[in-house]
């Protein structure tokens, strides 16, 4: 067969853009190339793709490939059909895809003056090919242009509007679904889940026994919420900046941005959506709890770009994020403190931040890997994380039992010699977790994990009988 086979790049090969991928590769390595863009633009598009590109380091065996046409042009290959790969991503990208690939004979594409998309695509394979000279591979409107001149249209899309509009000016050879995000592909990507960690917020009322107040309750109902969407929108963030590390990792590739189920300028509206939602809502609550839902923003914001590949910093980091919710859940009603509760969440979540990073490379280490990648941790780390994350879990329970001691206790408690059995509850579940994660049982998140995990949950049930028992003022 001597009809040349021209495959497209993005939305086609890939279920990814690779000018939407190097931009967040360049934020990635820091926003100082942000102010650069306007300027590289003006010299136009293929300039920028050009200037991107070069900033941009990617690993090419990791990318989101529609492995089902890969399987159909390998099998052209393999009858003796030339292949090319034409692509208005910049040549640096578009040749080392091609290089790891190995199906491709030549390579057209961006090169920093013209920016091979559209007409400008499609006068360049006529020149080359001729009229219907070809036989082409596409997935946008933008690819109607060349299809027009086209012998046979190959379509990767799940639009059936464009399948038809296809069908109008050239003859369809082959159909290949795109991807077409679900509801559950959105609600992985928002990270639903882990929504239930900011049921936090309801610790300050529950430790000042007024959760039976329905004002109190309603407020917090709104900053449960609002500290919902805008960690959605952290979350979503994270993903777009960090998705060569992701598609690294053998879990995280499958999430919907590193996978290509969802494109990155979904991701880039969706984000400051959530994000204005949940300050509107926050504001309804009153200005602290604002003020606190700003801060944890920006903590978050400065993990994700800098702090969560710093060794230790990232795990403390992490405790304090945990105890932001609990300190914003007191200030969205307005109540005080105390030290001990501040002090007994920090060790605790520094313990559980522990416990997910000593997961992480024991994963490593199954993997035959040295260290994680994206992160500042060796695998020969690992027994120095678990006895800091021990020794952490155990502090908080020391924290626990100093503060059964104090005064607090004796005014909250009708029995508070009952509160005692709460130390070997914590003693024991503490224990019970850094054996799962020992064992390599362990969810990347430990909350996750306790939820799901029946002796976490049984262990729950236990640490609120014994509280209800002693506020209630029953004896043994």
């Amino acid at each position: 067969m001597n009809i040349p086979l021209i495959v497209d790049l993005d939305g086609s090969l890939l279920r990814a853009d690779m000018l939407h991928e190097s931009f967040m590769g360049s934020l990635h390595q820091g926003i100082i190339h942000l102010p650069l863009l306007p300027f590289w633009l003006i010299q136009g598009k293929a300039h920028l793709k050009q200037q991107l590109a070069m900033r941009y380091e990617f690993d090419a065996t990791t990318l989101p490939y529609h492995e089902e046409l890969i399987g159909w042009l390998k099998y052209q290959k393999k009858i003796g059909r030339k292949l090319i790969l034409c692509t208005a991503s910049d040549q640096t990208i578009a040749k080392k895809i091609a290089d790891h690939m190995g199906l491709f004979d030549d390579v057209m594409s961006s090169d920093g003056i013209t920016n091979l998309s559209g007409k400008t695509k499609a006068n360049a394979l006529v020149m080359r090919f001729g009229e219907q000279g070809f036989d082409y591979v596409g997935n946008a409107p933008t690819d109607l242009a060349v299809w027009k001149h086209a012998r046979k249209a190959i379509v990767v899309s799940s639009s059936s509007k464009l399948l038809l509009a296809v069908k109008k000016i050239c003859q369809v050879d082959q159909h290949f679904s795109g991807s077409q995000p679900r509801a559950g592909t959105w609600t992985r990507a928002l990270r639903v889940h882990q929504w239930l960690k900011n049921l936090l917020l309801l610790i300050p009322l529950v430790a000042a026994h007024q959760l039976f107040d329905i004002a109190a309750l309603q407020k917090l109902t709104i900053a449960f919420f609002s500290f919902c969407l805008c960690a959605s929108a952290v979350y979503i963030a994270n993903d777009l900046l960090d998705l060569g590390n992701d598609r690294q990792h053998p879990r995280k590739q499958k999430r919907p941005f590193a996978a290509g189920a969802l494109s990155i300028a979904a991701g880039v509206v969706a984000a400051p959506l959530l994000l204005t939602s949940s300050f509107l809502m926050a504001v309804e609550v009153n200005s602290a709890f604002a003020l606190w839902l700003l801060f944890y923003f920006l903590t978050t914001c400065i993990y994700s770009w800098k702090l969560k590949r710093i060794i230790l910093v990232d795990c403390i980091t992490l405790a304090m994020l945990y105890t932001l919710r609990i300190v914003a859940g007191a200030a969205a009603v307005a109540m005080s403190l105390s030290f001990w509760l501040l002090a007994f969440s920090v060790f605790l979540f520094l313990s559980l931040a522990f416990v997910k990073r000593y997961a992480e490379l024991e994963l490593q280490i199954l993997k035959g890997r040295e260290k994680i990648y994206g992160r500042g941790y060796f695998t020969t780390d690992a027994p120095l994380i678990q006895t800091l994350g021990i020794c952490s879990g155990y502090a908080s329970v020391l924290v626990l039992a100093l503060y059964l001691n104090s005064e607090a206790v004796t005014k909250l408690y009708q029995s508070p010699e009952v509160i005692w059995g709460v130390v070997p509850v914590m003693l024991f579940w503490i224990s019970w977790m850094w054996m799962q994660a020992h064992r390599g049982n362990m969810h990347d998140d430990p909350l996750v994990f306790a939820i799901k995990d029946y002796t976490s949950l049984l262990s729950g049930v236990l640490l609120a009988t014994v509280l209800s028992i002693g506020a209630l003022g029953l004896k043994w």
